[in-house]
């Protein structure tokens, strides 16, 4: 280990960076019955800890490879740090971006004076590109995580830890995406504080790392989840598995009700709004607690960075609530006769706060309603649960169920005695300009769209709600066209929330 430590302690990170603070999180500390302290990267200058390892790579070139300017591939963080460490050093910076990325992202990136190249609908298709543009330019490529120079400029963050806690910290809770910051920090940590445990943290649906370490060897992810795409990789790098599979003790996946939850609680104690990235650690702090009978221990989490669109904030506050588990989401079916609606408001939901309440009539012997309660534990869920089931009243626990969460909630309005042979489907598709119109002529004019919802949730790509009335001989024919869109998408047909009200 003599080489990371040499190249950590040897880095040239702060010329662009900064030394972050790691701040007590007194309201979570409490909530937990722990000491949780915050390293806050999200104080840096591009309010990211890319900067770090970026500038590390950039500080180390030749004076011959800066002349020929230097390139690398990225819709956020990594692009930032590239750009701003390119006009430290007085280098030309070339970055490569979706056309879906936001426009704040853009900006930000050309304010450091760097070029941007938009290609392609994601950072795949952007990479590719990148890898033509450095074989026609011979630029310098500034790999966002599986370079030596770069996971040694993220392992400064590990050395500013000890310094700050004295080395009284028992474990350290940390984002992983292709995995450059948990490695660096953990052949920190682990070299000369062992007993510190290094945990990293990625959602349920970008777990590439979890999977790879399960295996022992490197899992490419088929797609990945699009709500944190600061840690969207579809496979890590060689540099850091083999520095993760032998420091990192634990993996913890969350949801993203989790991530939501954990954006709420750094809010609460710090007054910053982090991205949804850089509140995984927090996320995978508070569900390894929950797990487990720990108290009186010093935990960190990294608060990777705060590049946060304004217009997912909307998002982020609706899911909230269910991921700190105080609301629980029912479907319950009551009779169809004057004052049952009264009997069930006042004599079951009782004193019960009502966060949501959807209802429509549909048909006459019975009603679907579609609940929100305000709860404090699963507990109380499933009390409610059960004094439903004790009055006699049939109900479906949609608390999990992201299909409702996403789109039904917004749409509950009754079947329609028209459609006929219908099929759902959700799709995700990149959020560009006009993508919704392109969306709607891909999929043709051979079968009739019976019911279709859309909300944009500030995010890079849009997800859509489509039914089908579909004959059963072209069910086959159906399945080809959908495969050959080369949109994302999965039936949710069979799901128990749109049987119930749609």
């Amino acid at each position: 280990m003599q080489k990371w430590l040499k190249q950590i302690l040897t880095s040239r990170v702060y010329e662009a960076a900064v030394e972050t603070p790691l701040d007590e999180a007194p309201i979570l500390s409490r909530m937990l019955n722990n000491r949780v302290l915050l390293k806050r990267e999200d104080l840096q200058p591009v309010f990211s800890f890319k900067i770090r390892g970026a500038h590390n790579k950039i500080a180390h070139l030749t004076a011959e490879e800066r002349a020929k300017g230097v390139i690398t591939a990225s819709a956020g963080n990594h692009a930032q740090g590239v750009a701003y460490s390119a006009r430290q050093m007085g280098a030309r910076a070339v970055i490569v971006m979706p056309v879906t990325t936001p426009r704040i992202k853009i900006a930000a990136v050309e304010s450091f004076g760097a070029e941007v190249v938009l290609h392609g609908d994601s950072y795949s298709e952007a990479a590719d590109h990148c890898s033509v543009l450095v074989e026609k330019t011979g630029m310098v490529f500034v790999h966002p995580f599986d370079d030596e120079l770069v996971i040694a400029g993220q392992g400064t963050i590990a050395d500013e830890l000890l310094r700050q806690s004295s080395g009284r910290i028992d474990a350290v809770f940390v984002p992983v995406g292709g995995g450059g910051l948990i490695a660096g920090m953990a052949a920190y940590l682990k070299t000369l504080c062992p007993e510190i445990k290094v945990i990293g943290v990625e959602p349920v649906d970008s777990d590439a790392m979890t999977r790879s370490l399960a295996s022992g060897q490197r899992e490419r992810l088929e797609s990945v989840g699009i709500f944190a795409d600061g840690v969207a990789v579809r496979e890590v790098g060689e540099h850091t598995f083999d520095l993760c599979r032998r420091f990192v003790d634990e993996m913890v996946l969350v949801t993203t009700d989790e991530i939501c939850s954990a954006i709420k609680n750094i809010f609460q104690d710090t007054r910053s709004i982090v991205e949804p990235a850089g509140a995984l650690a927090v996320a995978g702090l508070k569900k390894y607690l929950g797990g487990k009978d720990l108290t009186d221990q010093t935990l960190v989490a990294i608060n990777s960075g705060a590049n946060m669109n304004f217009e997912r904030l909307r998002y982020v506050a609706e899911r909230t609530m269910s991921g700190e588990g105080q609301e629980a989401l029912f479907a319950v079916t009551i009779p169809e006769k004057p004052g049952a609606l009264r009997h069930f408001c006042r004599d079951i939901v009782g004193e019960c706060n009502i966060t949501e309440f959807n209802y429509r009539l549909a048909v006459r012997d019975c009603a679907h309603i579609f609940v929100g309660v305000g709860v404090r534990n699963r507990d109380e869920r499933d009390a409610f649960a059960r004094r439903l089931r004790e009055h006699g009243y049939a109900n479906e626990d949609l608390t999990e169920n992201d299909l409702a969460k996403t789109h039904i909630r917004y749409m509950v309005g009754g079947r329609s005695p028209e459609a006929r042979g219908e099929v759902l489907y959700r799709f995700w598709f990149p959020e560009r300009p006009g993508a919704l119109a392109r969306f709607l002529a891909a999929m043709g004019a051979e079968w009739n769209i019976s019911l279709f919802h859309y909300r944009t949730q500030g995010g890079d790509f849009g997800r859509v709600l489509i039914g089908l009335e579909i004959p059963r001989k072209d069910q086959v024919k159906l399945t080809e066209f959908l495969d050959n869109l080369g949109y994302r998408y999965v039936e949710e047909t069979p799901n128990p929330a749109y049987k119930l009200f749609l």
